[in-house]
């Protein structure tokens, strides 16, 4: 070759370089520079005797430009078409850069994934679902959504329900927080739970019964409006403490209704006030809606799709439901209270119901005095309450019913009424209690449609069974009163007989009685409380 001329100092098209040379020049391996020469990016610009390859002076910045294309991700047939001017840069560039951002993408979803997985000590299947979830294009999202919504909905004419289904497809963000890629993978779960559909179903059929065809914005607004209005009316009347199997609960129900029928008109103009059929039909719609699985579905897309999150209604709709069964007809409850009102089936006087209801609060009272300060967290068998709840509701119904019996009733059920010294507030509520009931013609006094001696046997019933609750939460024996607690069950029958026993009612089913069971467990057991019950040992 002779004397060759260095590359940058001449300038010269006639320098030529050695591959090794190239390779010094550039930073690039040997090997690299061949196989990028052989797929035509960079030509030799000539060869030696011997064959090897020259490379003249524009190789250096045909290589430079290459390894910043290679770096970006571009193949070499696109490479070597932009360095030959064969394609333009910008074109290319822009190309590459929307592969970029998918595969972006799709990195920071597998990172997310990752991090879940971490956080939630994922088994192997687990992770397999979530990266497959992960790893769904739009158009996939998209048709899982489709094919959801051809199962529920079919051929039925409810083209509203159909189009909020389909508007609702998840779009995960680029870069999903850890709520939404554990909400993705519970709706991954969820769309393949059969019961999820089945639900969906339902609520299309009856939609297809009763609203077929188009609804406007105004029908759809009208019926968040109501939503809005018996969800407020609810979780006033369960702050307020007024149960949903009570005569209390029916102005309640009453309002929903009013408020509720306007929206029916286009179903049915027959619904023209309240009464047995339009709670009955306002009832069956609840419990179609009342699916949790349903309820969970909207609330996952909410997540995914970052928009406001709905707290749940499921609280809310147990009372209402729970309510209208009770009341099935405005004033139904209230009549069958005043009917009984008198009928006293346990054939003891008012002045031996005073008495009973003296010797329970004095059991119960000796009980509470007897819970330690570290038990209070412990669990009861009063579903949902531990031991410091249960002592406030004891504190609560002798306040309730001592406020009933002086004309005062009270109204702050959400109060703290047990404060630091427990057993002190139930001692002084006791002893109100029995102050009230004490009164001359207390006994025999109207208070509504029941003589007063019907406060005292409902204290009475009140501290049995939520004294049952506290003796079996601390390990006790539970046997209150018994002669009391044998003479009071034909008068809990005769009361609570007819209440609904499902859930958002006061009482759960009545559970099996044991042989020996004591007359304290039988009346807890018509009740709904286990009576095998016994506190959770420490692990």
């Amino acid at each position: 070759m002779g004397d060759r001329k260095v590359f940058g100092v001449r300038g010269d098209d006639e320098v030529l370089l050695s591959i090794g040379e190239l390779a010094e020049r550039t930073g690039l391996p040997v090997k690299t520079i061949r196989h990028w020469s052989d797929a035509g990016v960079v030509p030799p610009a000539g060869r030696t005797a011997a064959g090897y390859r020259l490379f003249d002076v524009q190789a250096v910045a045909r290589l430079e430009l290459a390894r910043t294309l290679r770096d970006l991700g571009l193949g070499l047939g696109d490479i070597g078409e932009i360095v030959d001017r064969g394609r333009d840069l910008a074109e290319v560039a822009a190309i590459h850069a929307d592969a970029l951002e998918v595969r972006i993408r799709t990195l920071r979803r597998q990172q997310a994934v990752l991090r879940s997985v971490a956080r939630r000590q994922s088994t192997p299947e687990e992770l397999s679902l979530m990266s497959k979830l992960a790893r769904l294009s739009a158009a996939e999202r998209n048709a899982m959504i489709r094919e959801l919504v051809s199962d529920v909905v079919g051929d039925l004419d409810v083209p509203t329900y159909r189009e909020g289904l389909l508007a609702a497809t998840p779009d995960l963000p680029d870069n999903p927080t850890p709520e939404q890629i554990d909400a993705w993978i519970e709706l991954g779960e969820l769309l393949g739970d059969p019961g999820l559909r089945a639900a969906m179903r339902r609520m299309a059929e009856y939609a297809a019964r009763h609203a077929p065809g188009l609804h406007d914005d105004e029908d759809l607004r009208a019926v968040e409006d109501v939503t809005e209005v018996w969800l407020g009316e609810v979780n006033a009347a369960m702050e307020a403490g007024i149960a949903a199997d009570s005569a209390s609960a029916d102005p309640v129900v009453a309002r929903i209704v009013a408020a509720w029928l306007p929206t029916q008109a286009v179903m049915d103009d027959t619904l023209d006030g309240d009464g047995a059929e339009p709670r009955r039909r306002l009832l069956e719609q609840l419990e179609l809606a009342a699916d949790t699985r349903v309820e969970r579905y909207w609330q996952l897309m909410c997540v995914i799709t970052g928009r406001p999150v709905r707290p749940s209604m499921a609280a809310a709709g147990r009372w209402l439901t729970t309510a209208l069964r009770s009341n099935p007809e405005p004033g139904a409850r209230a009549a069958r209270v005043a009917g009984m009102a008198d009928d006293d089936v346990t054939g003891t006087g008012p002045a031996a119901k005073l008495d009973a209801c003296r010797r329970v609060l004095a059991e119960v009272e000796r009980l509470v005095e007897s819970v330690p300060l570290d038990r209070m967290e412990d669990p009861t068998p009063c579903a949902g309450w531990d031991v410091r709840a249960l002592l406030g509701h004891l504190v609560w119904e002798n306040l309730l019913w001592t406020s009933l019996a002086m004309g005062a009733p009270r109204s702050d059920f959400a109060a703290d009424h047990l404060g630091d010294d427990h057993a002190g507030a139930f001692r002084a509520a006791a002893r109100a209690t029995l102050a009230a009931f004490s009164r001359p013609g207390m006994l025999e006094e109207r208070f509504g449609p029941a003589p007063g001696w019907r406060l005292v046997e409902q204290v009475t019933i009140e501290m049995l069974v939520h004294g049952w609750d506290l003796a079996k939460a601390l390990g006790r024996p539970a046997g209150i009163a018994p002669d009391v607690a044998r003479a009071v069950l034909p008068a809990v029958v005769e009361i609570y007989g007819d209440h609904p026993r499902t859930s958002g009612a006061s009482f759960a089913p009545a559970r099996p009685v044991p042989p020996g069971a004591t007359p304290a467990d039988r009346l807890a057991a018509y009740l709904g409380r286990p009576v095998d019950w016994s506190p959770p040992q420490p692990s």
